[in-house]
Formats: structure tokens, C-alpha cells, sequence
């Protein structure tokens, strides 16, 4: 499928959308009473759910040298049934692995590790269905998870990815998009700072094309990070409203 096709001459990409717009986003928290922290995001067809637990004390004792800051504990995987084809392992494998690591980076950035000496937290984010922007909605869905858990935060973290198809970029790449047009740029950041924790491309851009691209997904990941606060806000406003809170 040439880049043609993936922009019609309207303007419009296959799923109608605009370059610059992103799919459609769902949240919710605290849907996982089990968990100190919760969440659940559907970004487009990818749905995520990411569950928090902690701050507690390290369970392995090979970690104790490091006592100042928090451990960070993170475990990605996908279900079985997420994409078309059946996964015969849905964690341990090495993109697991890898996105597993990406994850402990971008959040090691993100919490404030000082707060919570001698002690770890576990972050457990797991793909129900995928569509492009795995990673991206991982954190996203782990951010939110972080709130829920009362977890302090430098700022949200929010990701996403972007591309160019002929000279165009494009924000919030679909699966269909990434497999059939140039390379993927997969941005988080903390959107009020403008601060890039994590940057990845699947595929060199020429370097007159980068900046822009970058541009398209940190403006994405601003977007992004407004949904989410209207989430947040919204829950909190929910639960306060369910216990009795009056209203300053």
C-alpha cells in the first residue's frame, strides 16, 4: 500500500481522521480493586490495562545496595487473544522483555524515586487488544494507574507515536499505518515541560523531516495529557462526590 493510499487527496487518512488528530481515547480508573492503583485506556482498538502496586518493601535482596531511591518494577505482556494471531507466550519473550524496559526508563523519570528509600514499586501493564501504539498506551494507562495509586508524579507521562507519508506527518499511527507506511517515531514525554523521556524510531528519518515529526508527537502527547487530566479529574471529582465531600 504506497503512502497514496494512506492519505487521500482530501486529506484524510484510511479510519478518516486528520493528520494531526488522534483516535479516540476511553479511560477509566480504579477498575482493579486488588491493586493499590488501576487503570484501563482504549486508544482507538488498542485497550490496555495497567495495575500499580506499592510502594512496599523489596521482595528481592539483591536490589537492597541501591537504597535511596524507589526500585521500579515493570512487566509488560500481551494476552493470547490481543492480536489476530495467538501468542504461545504472552510475556517473557524479548519484545516483552524490551518493552518491559522502555517502561521501567520512562517511569524511573517520572516518579519521584527520592520519596520512597528501601522500598520498590510494581507496574504491571498488560495489552487486551492491539491496533498500533502498544507502548503508548501503556504508559498512558500506567500514568493514570500511578494517580490512582496516590503516587507522586515530576509531571503525567504521556506517549505517542508519529510518522510522515509523503511529507505529511502523521500523529497516533494505527497498526495498519505502521505496517504499511515509512518508519514510526514513538515519543513520551512530560507534556507540561515539554521534556522527552523516551524517543525510539523504527526506521531512520532524513534529518530535514525529524523535527517536524517530533513536533507532530509532542503536540500529541500534549493532547493526550489533556485527556487524561480530565479523567483524572473527573474520578476524583466521582469518588469524592460517592464518600460525601462537600464541595468548597
Amino acid at each position: 500500500m504506497s503512502g497514496f493510499e494512506l492519505l487521500s487527496d482530501q486529506g484524510l487518512r484510511l479510519d478518516g481522521r486528520k493528520s494531526g488528530e488522534l483516535r479516540r481515547i476511553q479511560t477509566r480508573l480504579g477498575v482493579f480493586g486488588q491493586a493499590d492503583g488501576s487503570a484501563y485506556i482504549e486508544q482507538g482498538n488498542t485497550k490496555v490495562l495497567a495495575a500499580v502496586y506499592g510502594p512496599h518493601h523489596m521482595r528481592d535482596t539483591r536490589l537492597r545496595p541501591n537504597q535511596e531511591k524507589v526500585v521500579v518494577n515493570c512487566q509488560y505482556s500481551m494476552a493470547v487473544f490481543s492480536t489476530g494471531e495467538r501468542k504461545r507466550r504472552p510475556r517473557g519473550d524479548k519484545k516483552s522483555l524490551e518493552m518491559s524496559q522502555h517502561l521501567k526508563q520512562t517511569f524511573e523519570a517520572t516518579i519521584k524515586t527520592e520519596l520512597y528509600p528501601r522500598s520498590q514499586i510494581d507496574i504491571f501493564v498488560e495489552v487486551l487488544q492491539a491496533d498500533g501504539g502498544n507502548y503508548c498506551a501503556c504508559v498512558n494507562a500506567a500514568t493514570l494507574a500511578l494517580i490512582d495509586a496516590g503516587i507522586p508524579l515530576k509531571d503525567y507521562v504521556t506517549a505517542c507515536t508519529a510518522s510522515l507519508v509523503l511529507d505529511t506527518p502523521l500523529v497516533d499511527i494505527s497498526s495498519l499505518e505502521a505496517t504499511t507506511g515509512g518508519p514510526e517515531l514513538t515519543l513520551a514525554a512530560h507534556p507540561k515541560s515539554g521534556q522527552i523521556v523516551l524517543l525510539e524510531m523504527s526506521h531512520r528519518f532524513h534529518i530535514d523531516h525529524l523535527p517536524k515529526v517530533i513536533d507532530v508527537a509532542l503536540e500529541g502527547c500534549k493532547n493526550i495529557y489533556t485527556i487524561l487530566d480530565k479523567a483524572v479529574r473527573r474520578h476524583v471529582s466521582n469518588t469524592g462526590a460517592s464518600v460525601g465531600w462537600e464541595k468548597s
